[in-house]
């Protein structure tokens, strides 16, 4: 079988779970090379998973002959450039979710593709996840008629740190975590034509210090009429609750569960079980498939399934929630340009 060096970009929470997935948990990679700013991270990563090189400086990694394609995970301010020098070096590249910050960024990004022609296959790992795989094919074959409402929500079990939840880090809310629902929302129903949005900082008043939210609410018009709704919070102290339901015409399609393990314990007058903890339990399946698919769509030569343009396009929808947020105002998806050309 033949398998793909891979280096990878990013060695925090996420890049780790990255890097045992591509060393030891699928068939179709090596990774032959890790990269982090902090040097003794990637050193030790390096060591913990047999990985030959580590880089402090990401281009080391980007310029290493060994290194066929390029996995980056690092902060979303990183992305243009990095995702920008891989490209340039004709490496085929998977950036995680967002594609950038801004949407100057991102279309900077998208040129790039353009400009090279070198492969570039974006994150969102919801559409890998079993539950979501089945409902995108149930729909497509028109097991529950035309869907006509979408509904999602997100609730985090706890706050990021203030640091990440600065929006000059991560985007605010509707970036950071609003994108993955904006991305399904494309996915099952089509392109958005507008959005109105509320939200406040009702439990982490420490958030607003640095000008996020803890809870928000978009509701979505699609380009031929059809509704959406998706809701966001920070505080869903209980579990990491992640659903979605498509009402249709003739049918309703629900994703999502809350109970992590298939236990009940019963006692007098009560029934309990244990919730999902976080986002990595709840898609550890989804990561290693989506990556899996990457490294597939690289050695067969096959298109990316998810391109530059959804990574764009979620970002637009995401951008225009924040300024409906901020504004009060219905937000025309399309009037959401670059803030730089």
């Amino acid at each position: 079988m033949a398998r793909l060096n891979v280096g990878l970009i990013g060695l925090g929470r996420l890049g780790r779970v990255y890097a045992r997935d591509l060393s030891a948990r699928i068939a179709q990679t090596r990774l032959t090379a890790v990269a982090d700013t902090d040097g003794v991270l990637a050193g030790q990563l390096a060591a913990e998973f047999e990985v030959p090189q580590a880089y402090e400086d990401p281009r080391g990694l980007i310029a290493d002959p060994d290194v066929d394609a390029v996995v980056i995970v690092s902060p979303t301010h990183t992305h243009r450039d990095l995702v920008k020098a891989a490209l340039a070096a004709n490496k085929p590249t998977f950036c995680e979710k967002p594609p950038a910050i801004s949407l100057a960024d991102a279309t900077d990004m998208a040129a790039a593709v353009e400009r090279t022609g070198t492969f570039l296959q974006m994150g969102f790992m919801r559409r890998f996840d079993p539950g979501y795989a089945s409902a995108k094919r149930q729909i497509d074959e028109g097991r529950i008629g035309r869907p006509v409402v979408f509904k999602a929500t997100s609730r985090d079990p706890f706050p990021p740190s203030l640091a990440y939840a600065n929006p000059k880090s991560s985007g605010g809310i509707f970036i950071d975590m609003g994108i993955h629902d904006f991305d399904l929302a494309r996915w099952f129903m089509g392109e958005i034509e507008s959005v109105q949005a509320i939200g406040a900082t009702l439990v982490f008043p420490e958030l607003a210090t640095v000008g996020d939210r803890d809870n928000v609410i978009a509701m979505l018009a699609f380009a031929d009429g059809r509704l959406g709704v998706v809701d966001l919070t920070r505080n869903g102290v209980y579990g990491y609750d992640i659903t979605t339901e498509l009402l249709g015409t003739e049918g309703t399609i629900r994703v999502g569960y809350i109970r992590e393990t298939p236990v009940l314990v019963m006692t007098p007058n009560s029934v309990a079980h244990d919730t999902v903890p976080y986002f990595m339990e709840r898609f550890e399946r989804a990561y290693t498939l989506q990556l899996e698919n990457f490294a597939e769509n690289v050695l067969r030569n096959r298109p990316p399934p998810i391109t530059i343009r959804d990574g764009v396009e979620a970002l637009r929808v995401a951008v225009a929630a924040t300024r409906a947020c901020e504004t009060g105002e219905r937000v025309e998806v399309r009037a959401i340009v670059p803030e730089r050309l």
